[in-house]
């Protein structure tokens, strides 16, 4: 008998999918269906491609109060922060069909009767393993370029999202995506496992944490024909100098902490005060401001600012990485606290690491949560703070709050991550850019505009318009390689 497993909301313990996990046959068929579908898909024209992607788009557009509910009820997401996911996900397909003109279409460069041609042929099956925190927008983001780059795609959503998946993949078909195109497989961590193994695998998508990436690199080790892309966690540090607003300050650093009850790989963990004169106000503003955050359930007659975590057990891991700051030395702020309503609705809470030593920073450098909880430290100087924020092995975001254009430039060149913000929140992030971390946070595979990057490979030509020309009138720098 299959193993069975639910998914159940953290709003009120509803389930909202019911089902067998996949086995080892289901697996096998649906990569060897999306494999025999790969061929006729690649030679689907690209404008029917696009046709399909923008009908998807449409779908979204006609059905967004359904699927924002559906986000809602899944992942205990707040309205206002499902529907903006159903927006990045509708935008998603217009970038995707610009990023594939501007960074992948054929390009042909001629001189004389010979043509340089290169050509981007898609990478076969792309096995995309998504997250519950973004479930309809971050799979989405890797699986529109992998379509339109004409590459069959086995989607396993995260137990703890596979309704959303399930709507996705309904969505695609309904846009006229041929039923062998795209396959859907359900389960937990074993599920991922035996997908990777099959040889069928050309490449694999995760979206997740570090030990799930490192997990997936060990596992694909002497593989090299298979393409890994790895869009991980963070540790992710927002450093406030002056000449800003406490208010701003305030709003600012609470947002990049906890907003999405801190379930974003992008929020800040860390936030580096400059001791200055406006130090301490900055520090007091954020914490009078975490203090009044209103937490609640969607639904709530008063509109609650940060939701549920995903689950009991994710709160109770939050915990035990609250109780680990403490133990590396942290002071507490604002303290643990969890609403009595729900374990899973914790409150934001901070905690102050400037008197601890250089070991236990490095410590908590390396420490990756998924929660609202903050740690904030006091540094003498601009040059402290950047050395601060970069201390540790993640490089996923940072932000500079005040300071100067000089002072961002050495940030930029300084922190080391890959998303790096000037007076706005680390979780701000645009489509028309890269998303993806360096160090811990990633494996130089950005996903954001440049995701079409990794779809495709590049195939180099050297074309002459006959058979009988003669090899001395080429160049030999063209030919001699």
């Amino acid at each position: 008998m299959p193993k069975m497993f639910q998914s159940i909301s953290p709003l009120d313990d509803t389930v909202l999918f019911d089902g067998p996990e996949s086995t080892p046959a289901n697996i096998s068929q649906a990569i060897t269906t999306a494999r025999q579908s790969a061929i006729l898909w690649h030679n689907t024209p690209l404008s029917q491609r696009i046709q399909i992607a923008r009908n998807y788009a449409k779908h979204l557009s006609d059905h967004r109060d359904e699927i924002r509910e559906l986000i809602t009820s899944e992942v205990g997401k707040l309205p206002w922060d499902a529907d903006a996911e159903v927006g990045a996900a509708i935008g998603k397909i217009d970038l995707t069909v610009n990023a594939l003109e501007q960074r992948r279409s054929k390009t042909v460069i001629e001189s004389g009767n010979l043509a340089r041609i290169v050509r981007y042929h898609p990478l076969g099956v792309a096995l995309v393993l998504g997250p519950f925190n973004f479930p309809l927008h971050l799979p989405g983001g890797q699986i529109v370029p992998a379509l339109l780059s004409g590459n069959t795609i086995v989607f396993k959503p995260s137990d703890q999202a596979t309704a959303v998946g399930k709507w996705m993949i309904d969505a695609w078909r309904q846009a006229g995506l041929p039923d062998g195109v795209m396959q859907m497989i359900q389960g937990g961590v074993e599920v991922a496992v035996n997908a990777i193994d099959s040889p069928l695998i050309n490449a694999v998508f995760l979206t997740g944490s570090r030990a799930a990436g490192r997990a997936i690199h060990r596992q694909l080790a002497g593989r090299p024909d298979v393409l890994l892309a790895l869009e991980l966690g963070g540790n992710n540090p927002v450093v406030v100098s002056d000449s800003i607003p406490s208010k701003a300050v305030a709003d600012l650093v609470t947002f990049s902490a906890f907003v999405s009850a801190g379930q974003r790989c992008s929020c800040a963990r860390r936030a580096l005060f400059i001791e200055n004169s406006d130090c301490e106000t900055h520090i007091d503003a954020v914490v009078q401001q975490t203090r009044s955050l209103v937490v609640g359930l969607p639904g709530d007659e008063t509109v609650p600012q940060v939701g549920p975590l995903i689950s009991t057990l994710a709160a109770t891991q939050l915990r035990k990485t609250y109780d680990t700051l403490l133990a590396h030395g942290c002071r507490v702020v604002v303290p643990w606290q969890v609403n009595p309503r729900r374990e899973n609705l914790v409150h934001p809470a901070i905690v102050d690491a400037t008197k601890c030593t250089d070991t236990q920073l490095a410590a908590i450098g390396d420490l990756e949560w998924f929660g609202p909880l903050l740690v904030i430290q006091r540094v003498a100087d601009f040059d402290s703070a950047v050395s601060a924020a970069a201390n540790t092995s993640y490089g996923l975001a940072a932000s500079l709050l005040g300071g100067t254009s000089n002072m961002f430039e050495t940030f930029v060149n300084s922190v080391g991550a890959g998303v790096v913000n000037w007076n706005r929140p680390t979780t701000g992030a645009a489509g028309s850019l890269p998303f993806g971390g360096l160090g811990d946070s990633g494996n130089h595979r950005p996903a954001g505009y440049h995701a079409i990057d990794f779809c495709s490979d590049p195939v180099a030509s050297l074309q002459s318009p006959t058979e009988t020309e003669s090899f001395a009138t080429l160049a030999p720098w063209d030919v001699v390689k």
